[in-house]
């Protein structure tokens, strides 16, 4: 069952078509990869999906509804966009509170995720010290505050060593063991081979490849099944 819907998206800035005739969807319980290089409209689709950016035409769906539209979008669908947003003079706790009181999310749920990110030992220092790493696992926490089935996540490694990479990917399979969705991009193709369930390629705004990995890599690797999509649309 699709729990994500692009549907003829097209987002326009001026002269510039970021995102043309987008359709494609993202199937409940797995984890799916969102690839394409630099510049191929990944981020502005998504941003698209979170009521972040306007369409031109088009529609980007959550449970067939837009996500400006949905009850308590917070403890639906959980973003990880950007590491920005957190006020740096404030602990990691202290930020992660602030965000869970304006969702009518308890304190103690703070604690729980930041345990789940493994930065239980950094909750008290401000978000100013922590590393590019840090502040990708603590975007993550806030993420899954709300307790959401779904999941958007724009680059979650970046700023990750390997052991936080690996680290990653066994906290998004062990997500999607327990029910959850999860719609992630990422320029890291050898991780993203052994992570996601589904790809979706796009190139230029528009969509070259879908399928299972099984499907898109056959005998290869999703490297090499990225580059022959690219090459192939150009």
């Amino acid at each position: 069952m699709s729990i994500i819907a692009f549907q003829g998206l097209t987002k326009a800035y001026k002269d510039v078509v970021a995102v043309k005739d987008l359709t494609a969807n993202v199937e409940a319980g797995r984890i799916t990869g969102f690839l394409g290089p630099n510049g191929a409209g990944k981020s502005t689709a998504l941003k698209c999906l979170l009521s972040l950016a306007t369409p031109t035409s088009g529609t980007a769906l959550i449970r067939g509804a837009k996500y400006q539209d949905l009850v308590n979008p917070m403890k639906e669908v959980g973003a990880v966009i950007e590491t920005g947003g957190f006020n740096p003079s404030l602990s990691g706790l202290k930020n992660l509170r602030i965000i869970a009181a304006s969702a009518g999310i308890g304190d103690g749920r703070a604690l729980e995720v930041l345990e789940l990110v493994d930065l239980t030992d950094a909750r008290n220092k401000k978000v100013k010290q922590y590393s590019l790493g840090m502040k990708q696992r603590l975007s993550l926490a806030t993420a899954i505050l709300g307790e959401p089935e779904i999941l958007v996540l724009d680059e979650p490694a970046n700023g990750l060593d390997p052991i936080g990479i690996a680290w990653l990917r066994d906290f998004l399979k062990k997500l999607t063991a327990n029910g959850h969705s999860i719609l992630i991009s990422s320029h890291q193709l050898a991780e993203m081979q052994n992570t996601v369930d589904d790809v979706l390629i796009i190139h230029k705004g528009r969509l070259v490849t879908e399928g299972t990995m099984a499907n898109v890599v056959g005998s290869g690797t999703l490297e090499e099944a990225f580059i022959r999509s690219v090459e192939a649309s150009a």
